[in-house]
């Protein structure tokens, strides 16, 4: 399967999904699908998780990646590959081209988490480190494809790349026949309708719905118009969906086949990405949380069984250190508060005490007692407390405040 610039725009087809479905035969796993008993009990209907968070490379990239490098002619392949990426698509082109024996070079922004970068290298490509941004990655990657002949590998916006990812939707349908909802991350769009060729060919029934971060939702305005838009700085922790146009040939075939684009706030996915290892212990990366994020705000709205695909696992060890406590926050499990108290001997004793009698744990304290905006007797102190939810966290504070303590916004 190789196409031409000239037929780059032309729709996807179930029998493109089933060729993909053998080329990737003993290549991509065909990933578990696990259920969740918390959100069956949420929905009120089964749901499952399609665990693509376990493939190869720790994502569905590697799918449509190597689809698109084993369908180029030999002199393509001669030339090599270069991609740009931040992390999940530039692991899969790195392991398909050394599967496939082509050689590899993958820009990557300066920023870019440790572990992937490693990873990349590791699978045997050239990582270059190239601006601040991936859209300063990407111009990089393409001047280097102009340059010096190699295909650029486009991270979603191809044929090739969508039929390899529509495999998910073929998994899904066998594992899973009873399925009436499925849920997925939009980022550029390219699982999405690849999902939405497969499974609306076989079972048209099957409701699709489509799940953005609201800091990086272009496809709500771009459906609106009828054509893909741009928008300004995108912005959200899942970096896997955090893209700032539609793909070209993805927008076509979900405007066409994908029945509800959805928005999630930064707070929804720190949650869900918090149930998924707490009670799925299941490691997922925000962008893969998506779909659990989408269910969790609104769970009538799904009519099961449902099947949340869970995109990806890579996700840096800081960023999930901070994504955790961010979740935690949001079902008020972790509280951070700032007071002033008199300076005096025991009056940091004092205070801990209050928080022992409202059984609140003491996670870390700082305690400043120079500085411009205080008195001279006066003393500030910050406190991180691993709280039991929304109404405990407004029983502390009502206790401080009993206590006499000043407590700052």
């Amino acid at each position: 399967m190789s196409y031409s610039t000239a037929d780059s725009l032309r729709h996807v087809t179930l029998d493109d999904v089933r060729g993909a479905q053998k080329m990737l035969s003993g290549v991509a796993r065909v990933t578990a699908m696990e259920g969740s008993r918390h959100l069956t009990q949420l929905v009120g209907a089964p749901v499952h998780f399609k665990c693509e968070n376990l493939q190869r490379t720790g994502s569905f990239k590697l799918r449509g990646a190597y689809v698109r490098i084993a369908g180029l002619l030999p002199e393509e392949r001669a030339a090599g590959v270069v991609a740009a990426s931040a992390g999940n698509h530039a692991q899969g082109v790195a392991l398909a081209s050394r599967v496939l024996g082509v050689r590899s070079t993958v820009f990557m922004p300066k920023g870019a988490p440790l572990p992937k970068i490693s990873a990349t290298r590791e699978y045997g490509a050239e990582v270059r480190l190239h601006g601040q941004v991936v859209d300063e990655t990407l111009a990089a990657a393409q001047e280097y494809a102009a340059e010096t002949g190699a295909v650029f590998i486009h991270p979603f916006d191809h044929p090739d790349v969508i039929a390899g990812q529509g495999t998910v939707g073929l998994e899904i349908l066998e594992q899973c026949p009873e399925v009436r909802t499925i849920v997925v991350g939009i980022g550029g769009g390219g699982l999405a309708a690849g999902i939405a060729v497969a499974v609306k060919a076989l079972r048209p029934d099957v409701r699709i719905v489509g799940v953005q971060a609201a800091g990086a939702a272009a496809y709500p305005p771009s459906l609106a118009a009828g054509r893909p838009v741009s928008i300004r700085n995108p912005a959200t922790m899942a970096d896997g969906i955090r893209v700032g146009r539609p793909g070209d040939v993805p927008f076509g075939i979900i405007g066409e086949l994908v029945d509800e684009v959805r928005t999630v706030t930064e707070d929804e996915l720190s949650t869900a990405l918090l149930l998924c290892l707490e009670r799925a212990k299941l490691v997922v990366e925000p962008a893969g949380a998506s779909p659990v994020a989408a269910l969790l705000s609104d769970p009538g709205a799904f009519e099961g069984p449902v099947v949340a695909v869970l995109s990806g696992g890579n996700v840096d060890p800081v960023l999930m250190q901070r994504v955790l406590r961010h979740g935690m926050a949001a079902q008020g499990r972790y509280l951070a508060v700032r007071l002033r108290l008199t300076d005096r001997p025991g009056a940091l004793a004092t205070l801990l005490g209050v928080l022992s009698v409202v059984d609140a744990n003491v996670l870390d304290v700082s305690h400043v007692r120079t500085d411009p905006r205080l008195g001279l007797t006066e003393a500030e102190v910050e406190l991180h407390l691993e709280t039991k939810g929304p109404a405990h966290c407004a029983e502390v504070g009502r206790a401080l405040r009993d206590a006499g303590y000043i407590v700052i916004d």
